[in-house]
């Protein structure tokens, strides 16, 4: 018969009452700092008035300017292909990436994987915003800035997830292949490969949905879609135009996450 101990409550010495309560304080004037430095350009009298300004503004996007609608058609299949596009190119680098990153792919763990994980760590810290503006003054601003900026966004995360799938297989199903004396790309093409296809493809597809949603916003610096439309109605005041490209956008938001779903519904 086993026993289970229960722990015993034991009061806290004074030091240790002295330790928590000295760091309460540290935290709580940490927080006041922190907050201090935040706020200390803030005016605030605009503050006071946001309400109102934003009720202001609210009242002018109302009704939408549904004839405007017309003039987003193109705009709009210009962002889905950006989203399309950048996700396919994403893809395809980031594959061989995510296998020289993964510990049981690699063919070297001291240069190749940390070159691997050095270029997925890159990826991810910056945002596909940021590539935009980058690749709009390397190249111009324009439909290609916008998908590369989308596909050197995605390598970081499609990398990311795939090499940790990778490094999650069964390696009792690579060792049986090993086991017929499989060379090392047909170990890759008949162990690996089917193990990883359907999260692969699950990662794709959510890849793709962030994708759409942040091809919208691209244009405002020059790199094509919809996000130029924005830009033009926000720079002129158009605030009824302003409200039907959000409508616009929501909608087609909308529908890559039912698109999305359903894929990854067959798949799962």
């Amino acid at each position: 018969m086993t026993t289970t101990s229960i722990p015993e409550w034991q009061k806290r010495t004074p030091s240790a009452n002295a330790l928590i309560f000295m760091a309460w304080v540290i935290a709580l004037a940490f927080v006041s700092w922190c907050f201090q430095v935040m706020t200390q350009d803030t005016i605030w009298a605009f503050v006071v008035d946001a309400p109102k300004q934003a009720a202001d503004i609210g009242g002018r996007m109302m009704p939408p300017n549904w004839g405007y609608v017309n003039e987003l058609w193109w705009p709009l299949w210009e962002t889905i292909n950006i989203a399309t596009l950048g996700t396919l190119v994403g893809l395809v680098l980031a594959v061989p990436i995510a296998f020289l990153a993964a510990r049981n792919t690699t063919p070297s763990a001291r240069l190749i994987r940390p070159i691997a994980l050095f270029i997925i760590v890159a990826s991810r810290s910056i945002n596909s915003l940021i590539w935009a503006l980058l690749l709009v003054a390397i190249l111009g601003p324009g439909l290609l800035a916008g998908i590369i900026a989308i596909a050197l966004r995605s390598i970081g995360f499609i990398g990311k997830l795939l090499y940790e799938a990778i490094e999650e297989i069964d390696a009792d199903q690579v060792e049986a292949i090993e086991a017929t004396g499989a060379s090392t790309a047909q170990v890759m093409t008949w162990g690996v490969v089917p193990q990883v296809a359907p999260t692969l493809a699950g990662i794709s597809m959510f890849r793709w949905d962030i994708n759409i949603r942040e091809s919208t916003v691209l244009g405002l610096v020059g790199a094509g879609g919809i996000g130029v439309k924005l830009e033009a109605a926000l720079g002129t005041i158009a605030w009824p135009k302003v409200t039907t490209i959000l409508l616009v956008i929501f909608v087609t938001v909308l529908v890559s996450e039912w698109v999305t779903a359903q894929v990854r519904k067959k798949l799962i």
